[in-house]
């Protein structure tokens, strides 16, 4: 174990404004695509699994690197939790798919990560996947906007970006992420896999899973799966922050990385209740309504928790066009 440092530091290329402001049209088009054969939606992410309530608990006696921002004290925040399938479509859930696993903390007070004025609410996305497939968002936005045309145009993409043997080589490497075998939403870690700002510190986010053995036949209904856990008593899950070391092992520009815990040790900070609850009742569909209209963003956040590198740059602009596109 290495000492967290506050060495880290981000680098903004020149031509990112124009990058970004691209990459926001190219997941216009294909939400637009979507909304059109699905109704409004999202761009990815669209089928929600479940919108939940519940409670994080921030824990005390906490080290001093990490009592910032949401952690300064000991308190304990309302929450939102939106579970879903990663891609574009309403698929099946036995079909290959990132999931991912939102949580909107709301009673927060201070300033706001974007520097437009104060926030009432901090948001965490995480996925079930402990880095991205890729260091930046150019090769992810490539990938994606092709991937929805289909496997002929995805193939013709690559092999004009890596060459034959690169393109199967990425291809074998896609396909291994995506058939990632995935037990449930309770029983799974889910993980920011790009970091965040703690105070003048910076580190990676992890919900660390509930527990309790996967169930079978749970790949064909992940709600239905997640419910049975939660209608048999309070799931908690940990929340965890993983601490930039320094720049060779713990990169903050390159996504791809999956910082080393023998290094950098998850630190667990909070724990996120969950308490029984129906879905299905009239109470739980409209709050999984007001949970499927509202905004997730990583930058719905506490200036402390500012998101940190290109993939989260490219996020803040990509996002805020989708959500003006289900507005």
């Amino acid at each position: 174990m290495v000492a967290p440092g506050t060495g880290w530091k981000e680098v903004v290329g020149a031509d990112e404004a124009e990058r970004h402001a691209a990459y926001a049209r190219d997941f216009e088009l294909i939400q637009a695509a979507k909304s059109a054969k699905y109704g409004k939606g999202r761009a990815l992410h669209r089928k929600q699994q479940l919108g939940l309530q519940g409670s994080l608990e921030v824990l005390g006696d906490l080290p001093a690197h990490a009592r910032h921002g949401l952690f300064a004290a000991p308190t304990t925040f309302d929450a939102w939790v939106r579970l879903s399938n990663g891609g574009p479509d309403r698929q099946a859930d036995r079909k290959p798919d990132i999931r991912g696993f939102s949580v909107k903390l709301k009673g927060v007070s201070g300033p706001g990560a974007l520097g437009s004025g104060a926030t009432d609410a901090q948001d965490f996305l995480l996925i079930n996947h402990p880095a991205f497939a890729f260091a930046g968002a150019d090769e992810f936005v490539g990938l994606a906007k092709n991937l929805v045309k289909g496997p002929g145009p995805l193939l013709g993409y690559l092999v004009k970006r890596y060459g034959l043997f690169g393109a199967l080589k990425m291809m074998k490497r896609l396909g291994e992420a995506f058939k990632r075998p995935f037990s449930g939403f309770a029983t799974e870690n889910f993980f920011s896999a790009a970091p965040i700002s703690c105070g003048p510190y910076a580190a990676r986010v992890r919900m660390l899973a509930a527990g309790g053995p996967p169930r079978p036949g749970a790949s064909g209904d992940w709600a239905g799966d997640f419910t049975r856990h939660l209608m048999q008593g309070p799931l908690r899950f940990e929340l965890q922050l993983q601490f930039f070391v320094d720049e060779a092992r713990t990169p903050i520009e390159d996504a791809s990385v999956d910082w080393p815990e023998d290094v950098a040790p998850y630190l667990t900070v909070g724990v996120l209740s969950l308490p029984p609850q129906d879905p299905a009742s009239p109470e739980g569909r409209e709050l999984a309504a007001a949970i499927e209209a509202a905004a997730f963003d990583p930058w719905i956040a506490l200036a402390e928790h500012r998101p940190l590198g290109e993939v989260m740059r490219a996020r803040k602009v990509v996002y805020f066009q989708s959500q003006q596109g289900r507005r």
